[in-house]
């Protein structure tokens, strides 16, 4: 009985009883707790090497860079020893902290420079070196031709060591949004009357700012008029790509053609979901034998029935062959583009799905009266069981390229116009080289990359 009410007692406590726990709680003082100090200061010996492991990737990236052929960017700094001048942030360390940057998925230059003051990685390759978003957004776009010869450097030494033979290529198109909103898109009438009205502005703000004597309110005025021409002069350039949009559209339709004052270069394509937006037509050739880009492209029509000849041509101009064979899905395979690429001696063997006819009857793989010589035999090779098994390989080469760049991070780009575009295109394309070069060289898990 005793032991009921002790239970009772504490599991229904009345009212006086709470009020004598709540006094006895009080006098027992204030809890101690370990708390935040963050004003204390600390030694910590530390160096920026011991911050990263030796198999780290970053080392990799490192060691990468220091083996190209940089002279261009040094040859163009003007500040030496004994004279005058702001130091300049080493070529090296801007080349390291973007392929490090496109291997992580990290696209954007503010996004970079701060990781550059956070991240162990890339304070790794800084060594202290203050790196700024602005001198990163610039270098990635400046240098295309110098990244260009470096993925003909790269994929050449691969064959230099008989890793690479470009004996069979896959080619294929990944289209990528462009940095412009459908809103900016406009029609040849409507963007001379915005050229109209943002010329009467910049007159309206000259004057202005001339009789307006207060220096506040002058230079206000001085960005607004500055504004206004930044605006003339985007809206010019849309003006002088309407003829190359006008050119892509039927008689009928020409005058619907629409170009974008954000950035006039970018055109409305088909996207892989179904949906049209502002993109631009990005280009990969890969070496099915080892998964290495060795040609990038970009283009701003959403159609790839143009887009094999001039790939292999390039292949020829960068490494002096072209390949035996290429693979391309039914997009590519124009008869003009597969009579292109299959004519001389230098020829290359095309794979690429012949379309259904329209009569269901017919055998899409027995040549037609009128086919030439390159399309006759394309139709009997892709009928065959070993121009099938062949075929499969592009799903596995360049699709697979395609997504890891993807993965990495190209979703969309942050730069506007074909030239900075291909530039970043070829960023992905050397960070991909780099870890297929490790892999194939057994530095690292063939998986990787």
């Amino acid at each position: 009985m005793r032991v009921r009410l002790a239970m009772t007692k504490t599991l229904f406590p009345s009212s006086e009883n709470k009020a004598k726990e709540t006094c006895d709680d009080r006098c027992r003082g204030i809890p101690r707790l370990q708390r935040p100090n963050r004003n204390q200061l600390s030694l910590r010996p530390s160096d920026l090497e011991s911050s990263v492991g030796p198999d780290d990737p970053v080392r990799a990236v490192w060691e990468f860079v220091e083996g190209l052929e940089l002279s261009p960017l040094y040859a163009n700094i003007r500040a030496v020893v004994g004279h005058a001048g702001r130091t300049p942030v080493d070529p090296a360390i801007l080349m390291a902290l973007w392929l490090y940057a496109t291997l992580e998925g990290v696209g954007s230059a503010r996004a970079l420079a701060r990781l550059c003051e956070r991240h162990d990685a890339y304070r790794w390759i800084c060594g202290g070196v203050s790196v700024n978003h602005h001198s990163l957004a610039d270098f990635r776009v400046e240098h295309g031709e110098l990244l260009d010869d470096l993925l003909t450097q790269s994929a050449a030494s691969l064959m230099a060591e008989e890793v690479v033979d470009m004996k069979r290529v896959s080619q294929d198109g990944v289209r990528v949004r462009a940095s412009a909103g459908a809103a900016s898109f406009r029609r040849k009438k409507t963007l001379k009357q915005c050229m109209k009205q943002a010329e009467e502005q910049v007159e309206a703000l000259r004057k202005e700012l001339d009789e307006d004597p207060g220096a506040t309110s002058r230079r206000q005025k001085a960005a607004r008029k500055r504004a206004a021409q930044e605006r003339k002069v985007r809206v010019a350039k849309a003006l002088a790509h309407v003829p190359e949009a006008e050119a892509k559209k039927k008689a009928k339709d020409k005058k619907k053609a629409r170009v974008s004052t954000t950035d006039p270069e970018a055109r409305v394509m088909k996207m892989a979901d179904g949906g049209f937006r502002p993109a631009y037509n990005g280009q990969f050739a890969v070496d099915t034998k080892t998964q290495v880009v060795v040609g990038v492209d970009v283009s701003n029509s959403g159609s790839d029935q143009d887009k094999m000849p001039p790939m292999v041509e390039q292949l020829d101009e960068r490494y002096g062959k072209v390949p035996d064979e290429i693979l391309v899905d039914g997009g590519f395979a124009s008869h003009f583009a597969i009579e292109e690429v299959s004519r001389g001696e230098q020829g290359c063997t095309v794979y690429a799905p012949v379309p259904k006819p329209k009569d269901e009857k017919r055998d899409p793989h027995i040549p037609l009266p009128n086919d030439s010589k390159e399309v006759a035999s394309w139709r009997v090779r892709m009928g065959t069981e070993e121009a099938k098994k062949i075929y499969q390989e592009r799903a596995s080469t360049v699709e697979c390229v395609n997504a890891i760049a993807r993965n990495r991070g190209l979703q969309r780009f942050l730069v506007r116009g074909c030239r900075k575009v291909k530039a970043v295109l070829l960023w992905y394309a050397l960070a991909h080289n780099l870890m297929r070069s490790l892999a194939l060289r057994g530095a690292v898990p063939l998986a990787v990359g």
